[in-house]
């Protein structure tokens, strides 16, 4: 199936390792020219080289921190004087650490709106500009079963996460006029290092093995198995297609479905 999104400029956020490496991968099978970033600069390089490698398509990698306005900033500027535009965002970063309402101050809550919250409004921001000028745009923002079902051990990507949701589904209304979709992906549990981190800190908390971990996650999952990356970054590439030009403000989990409510 041809997605339309051949040569389409896409920026992938947070895209060194995990969920956005696997999508970035996606949409340079899919034609399109990526743009990387990512904190760590030697893993940030890696990544890029093995995503060109295999694709043989065009990918540029900035060192940038999505929590920070002015790399973000620099980081459009720079991707539109090279490549000319920006016509899909995956906004997308790391989630904030795990525990309960006694195990965080409200500078923690603070840090996560940062992370989370912030980091997608502002990086919404700096591409819509373009996308209205081109009257084309598919921004897709990478958030949590946890926006829509609450996990126990999550109150800050809880928190965070539903305001993204708020955001994206107002803004969706706000931009759809000019040929520009916002939606959100909410993945569940899926095998990335982010889980295996979760998987630790239980352990470390007294609760259970890693084995018990997993365990416990399965037996809520109607499919009885963990996503894959690429399984996530599939619907992305949906998402950002010529055919998906009709679909706006929607929260899609991909989760084998471990959400249980309707909406």
């Amino acid at each position: 199936m041809d997605l339309g999104i051949k040569n389409k400029v896409a920026l992938v956020a947070a895209s060194s390792r995990g969920l956005g490496k696997a999508i970035a991968f996606q949409l340079s099978r899919e034609g399109a020219k990526v743009v990387i970033c990512a904190r760590n600069k030697e893993r940030l390089g890696k990544t890029r080289d093995e995503i060109a490698a295999e694709t043989g398509g065009v990918v540029r990698a900035f060192v940038a921190d999505v929590k920070d306005k002015k790399q973000v900033s620099k980081m459009v500027e720079q991707t539109v004087k090279e490549l000319g535009t920006i016509e899909i965002l995956v906004s997308n970063a790391g989630g904030p650490p795990s525990g309960t309402a006694d195990d965080f101050t409200l500078n923690d809550y603070q840090d996560a709106l940062e992370l989370n919250l912030l980091s997608t409004i502002n990086l919404c921001y700096e591409v819509i500009r373009f996308m209205k000028k081109q009257k084309w745009g598919r921004i897709i923002n990478m958030v949590s079963v946890a926006a829509k079902q609450p996990i126990d051990s999550l109150i800050l990507s809880n928190t965070a996460r539903a305001g993204v949701l708020g955001f994206s589904k107002s803004l969706s209304n706000q931009v759809a006029s000019y040929g520009i979709t916002v939606n959100s992906i909410c993945p569940g549990y899926t095998k990335t290092e982010r889980v295996e981190e979760l998987a630790k800190s239980f352990e470390e908390s007294g609760k259970g093995t890693v084995k018990d971990f997993y365990k416990n996650i399965q037996k809520n999952i109607p499919t009885g198995r963990l996503g894959a990356p690429e399984e996530i970054a599939h619907a992305v590439a949906f998402l950002a297609s010529e055919g998906a030009g009709y679909i706006t403000g929607v929260a899609l989990q991909v989760d084998g479905g471990y959400t249980k409510g309707l909406f």
